[in-house]
């Protein structure tokens, strides 16, 4: 070149790239590791302080987990009516007269009264409870059910008569029947159906913690 700008000597002038874009490039790429680094940092402190897959473990075991099937509903019981029970009213305690007035509260209350007296020699003045049941097997499930929501406590027993008929024999405990009320609540509560049993479960497993 001539004039001012002729280069003389043996030395030349080094042409540079600008720093300013190298600059920026290695700005970019170091946030680009800090960020990548510091994410990686937050998911490791959650895992320690979570147990990692627990949620994952969980939601996988209620997947597994059968759906339960619907169960038929058990029936409800049914039941005599007070007028379809037919009672012998027999006093095996030293009151008099408490036969008859038990008997003519269970006709007020719709019972088909039968024979009203003394109890027979086997029980006379030896039932300590409230009174006792006596009937045939078939009534375990029926009639000795219904008398038992008027006077609970009772103890029953069978024999073997081939009638319907039932014995309700007073005992030395025998202060009253049940209110109506009481009774009617005793009855709704045998006649309500049983829920449904379950015919699946599946408890949760418990999730497995890391050591450490």
């Amino acid at each position: 070149m001539g004039g001012k700008y002729r280069i003389t000597g043996n030395t030349h002038p080094r042409m540079r790239r600008p720093r300013n874009r190298r600059r920026i490039v290695l700005a970019g790429v170091s946030a680009v590791v800090a960020l990548g680094l510091a994410g990686w940092g937050t998911l490791q402190l959650i895992d320690v302080f979570t147990g990692g897959d627990q949620s994952a473990s969980a939601a996988g075991h209620q997947r597994d987990c059968p759906k339960p099937t619907s169960a038929p509903a058990v029936p409800a019981k049914t039941l005599p009516k007070p007028a379809a029970i037919k009672v012998n009213v027999y006093n095996a305690t030293t009151t008099t007269g408490l036969a008859k007035a038990a008997a003519d509260e269970l006709k007020k209350r719709g019972f088909t009264v039968g024979e009203v007296g003394n109890a027979p020699e086997a029980y006379d003045k030896k039932v300590p409870g409230p009174g006792v049941l006596l009937g045939a097997p078939a009534a375990v499930d029926g009639s000795f059910a219904v008398l038992g929501t008027q006077l609970p406590g009772t103890v029953q027993k069978t024999d073997t008569r081939k009638t319907a008929e039932v014995d309700l024999i007073l005992g030395a405990k025998f202060k009253a029947f049940s209110t109506p009320a009481e009774a009617t609540a005793a009855m709704t509560a045998l006649t309500k159906p049983s829920p449904a049993p379950s015919s699946t479960s599946c408890a949760p497993t418990a999730p497995k913690t890391k050591n450490g």
